[in-house]
């Protein structure tokens, strides 16, 4: 059995690794900004520096930490107020900051963090230049600080997804015509769901794939690499 974290629990894929993770028999700690959602065992903001490194201090050791921290913004860069910008900045960068921060200084056994960027940062797409630059930090970090922890057996990767049905788009597929159109930017045809996601989370997580380190991997749908035939 193994030690794991999830800050910002609350998310939909969030929610799916913990059901996957306990359901496999492991422990597993979790964090989220509210109670609203879930009975996280740690109430606290995933981008305040300190409250993250006492969770890492206090509550481990730990054998991974996740982030499932995020936001969503669809809006082109010169309708982008400030406010709105470092809102998403803080959501997706500066709380993967903070995860990476004190896995480095209180994970020195080694173990896991995986990250979560988007198939936005991979892939030009129209309307998405704040997540997309906020999710961009996210695979330089990973990249960085997979290098930086490699001597301590301390592995960093990042997953890529694309549109993944969850609260937080729901206003985007509300409709059927824009569920249309997503649907059919994904080579496979489909929305994402959370568990997509979350099966990748837990196999990065597992010590069992530790020779994985590094590594920006899509689940897209194929979104960021496959054109598909246009459908008519």
């Amino acid at each position: 059995m193994a030690r794991y974290l999830i800050l910002a629990a609350s998310s939909a894929i969030g929610q799916c690794v913990w059901d996957s993770l306990r359901a496999a028999g492991h422990d597993v700690v979790t964090t989220a900004r509210d109670a609203s959602k879930i009975m996280a065992d740690h109430l606290l903001d995933a981008s305040d520096f300190d409250a993250v490194d006492t969770v890492l201090a206090q509550a481990g050791p730990f054998d991974g930490v996740v982030n499932c921290a995020g936001s969503l913004l669809l809006r082109s860069a010169h309708l982008t107020s400030r406010p709105q910008f470092d809102e998403v900045v803080t959501a997706s960068l500066t709380t993967a900051f903070a995860t990476v921060r004190a896995a480095g200084k209180h994970m020195s056994a080694g173990g896991s963090v995986v990250l979560i960027s988007s198939a936005a940062a991979l892939e030009g797409l129209a309307n998405h230049e704040a997540i997309a630059a906020a999710k961009a930090g996210v695979i330089g970090l990973t990249l960085s600080a997979a290098a930086t922890y490699a001597s301590q057996n301390l592995r960093v990767n990042a997953v890529a997804p694309g549109l993944v049905e969850t609260p937080l788009t729901s206003a985007l597929l509300g409709s059927a015509p824009s569920r249309k159109i997503s649907e059919a930017m994904h080579a496979l045809g489909r929305i994402g769901r959370p568990e997509d996601v979350a099966r990748l989370i837990v196999f990065l997580l597992d010590p069992a794939n530790d020779w994985i380190t590094g590594q920006v991997i899509g689940v897209d749908g194929g979104l960021s690499r496959v054109r598909p035939k246009v459908r008519v």
